[in-house]
């Protein structure tokens, strides 16, 4: 009896270590599992702004003129090559021949200027609507279009490789929410809301016989611990972004695994609703930014993994210069601003979190050091997509804490509607003059003005920069060593 509850009892302990390993090694070799934190409220990036668009559809099923590389650097997608002028205002582009939509619809020139022309049209929603207004787009030939932009805008091949630049079909854009249909490699095969998207290998596509995975099931887990234990059991494939800070050791030391940090340029904040009072008086923005320790909120919301930042821009950006020191922790300094603006406390804020952990972690501690400078800020937990639509779309909101992980994304100040409704005629003018200037030292220089600018007047409380971390089988080729956008370039992955 003693042997036999002996082998029950080493098999028992051995069966959680040995299911996982079948799991990953019993799934197809042409077929992908990833986890992703939020599911995105449609599938359209030019109808709505959020990164969870582009992580399922971005060179997936929408393709763009250029590609943006994990490294930063930008290559030719539709696009098979490109001349830009000495002014740095008129961009020639040569286009793929043969190409066409998942309809059977051809891709031409009228294609991009179409697309580019709803970009710019006064009823676009385009996140980036801006870029495209400077910009006129001209047909040459079928497969010849050249841009002619009415400002210098020197990161405009990295503008064109961005989910918003996407270039789409005219018979399909009404649909494309839920129905896209783009000119990549994959077609969306299955949306079960809440659950899960699949999108299937189009044969269809003109590279068809290089790309090895047929099958990506997206599954949307927001929790930290539920995203570890779907790796570990081996249901999810790969994990980037994952919430695993506290697992991490767990998974460095499972064979089975591999964990790549990756670099970004993402900007974590604790957005502030500029238009509404007294958010409205400067004095009361420094106060807030007074009252929180950034290296205890990095240590709260990421472990310890991230660059405490003081504007809306990151160590390793050109031009960037370090605004830390212009609106430091300093209690007693927030409570003598909010003195001077004349504000009796308690002052009660609305402070709007959404699902990511970094929000629901940091927010707690927000909450609790604004409290020790007399401001309650009654935290309301949101679903992703009442945040898009109440927060971003809405401005219903006092404070949020989100995370910005565009590269360029300097221009939403220039913006007065945009939902933190920041306007400063000074930065307009220093931004204005960044993008416009062709000597690189000049617009350098202007860059940092901007970046002091927005400091000086704490448009927002900027907190960190994150670094990420992506978990996936260790037998997975392809993956991006850095994340200067997000995305999830399937058809570059393999299983070795």
């Amino acid at each position: 009896m003693l042997k036999r509850r002996t082998l029950l009892a080493t098999a028992a302990a051995l069966t959680p270590l040995v299911l996982p390993t079948l799991a990953l090694a019993q799934r197809k070799k042409d077929a992908l599992v990833l986890g992703l934190t939020l599911e995105p409220t449609g599938l359209d990036p030019t109808a709505k702004a959020g990164a969870e668009i582009s992580e399922v559809v971005l060179y997936n099923v929408f393709e763009t003129l250029t590609k943006i590389n994990s490294d930063g650097n930008v290559t030719p997608l539709l696009a098979e090559s490109w001349e830009v002028s000495p002014d740095l205002k008129t961009y020639t582009f040569k286009l793929k021949r043969g190409v066409k939509f998942q309809n059977g619809e051809p891709f031409s020139a009228s294609t991009v200027k179409f697309s580019f022309d709803r970009a710019a049209a006064a009823d676009s929603t385009n996140k980036d609507k801006r870029t495209f207004t400077n910009i006129a787009t001209q047909v040459v030939d079928e497969h010849t279009v050249v841009l002619i932009s009415k400002e210098i805008e020197p990161d405009l091949l990295f503008l064109l490789g961005q989910s918003s630049a996407i270039l789409v079909d005219p018979k399909t854009v009404e649909t494309n929410a839920t129905k896209p249909i783009g000119t990549g490699p994959y077609r969306l095969d299955s949306w079960s809301k809440g659950s899960g998207i699949v999108l299937a290998k189009w044969d269809g596509f003109r590279n068809a016989e290089a790309v090895q995975i047929r099958k990506a099931s997206f599954r949307f887990i927001s929790e930290p611990a539920a995203q570890t234990t779907a790796l570990l059991s081996g249901d999810i494939d790969l994990f980037p972004h994952a919430s695993v800070s506290r697992s991490l050791v767990q998974f460095q030391n499972d064979k089975r695994f591999q964990v790549v940090f990756n670099a970004s340029r993402g900007k974590a904040i604790l957005a502030i609703n500029n238009k509404r009072k007294p958010l409205d008086d400067v004095r009361v923005r420094r106060a807030i930014s007074a009252a929180i320790d950034r290296k205890a909120v990095i240590e709260a919301a990421m472990d310890g993994r991230g660059v405490a930042i003081g504007s809306h821009y990151v160590p390793g950006a050109p031009g960037y210069i370090d605004t830390t020191g212009i609106n430091p922790y300093n209690v007693e300094k927030a409570k003598q601003l909010l003195a001077e603006a004349g504000v009796k406390t308690p002052l009660e804020l609305e402070l709007v979190l959404p699902p990511p952990p970094y929000a629901r972690q940091g927010g707690e501690l927000i909450a609790a050091q604004l409290a020790k400078v007399g401001i309650v800020a009654k935290i309301q937990n949101v679903e992703w997509a009442q945040w898009m639509s109440g927060t971003y779309g809405n401005k219903n909101y006092d404070l949020s804490l989100i995370l910005h992980v565009e590269p360029f994304d300097l221009v939403n100040y220039t913006k007065p509607e945009y939902y933190w409704g920041y306007q400063s005629a000074k930065f307009n003018d220093a931004f204005n003059k960044a993008r416009n200037s062709a000597r690189s030292a000049d617009r350098l220089r202007y860059l940092g003005d901007a970046q002091r600018i927005l400091a000086e007047d704490a448009a927002n409380v900027f907190l960190f920069q994150p670094q990420f971390i992506t978990v996936a089988a260790r037998n997975l080729r392809g993956l991006w060593k850095d994340a200067p956008i997000f995305v999830n370039d399937i058809a570059a992955l393999s299983w070795a």
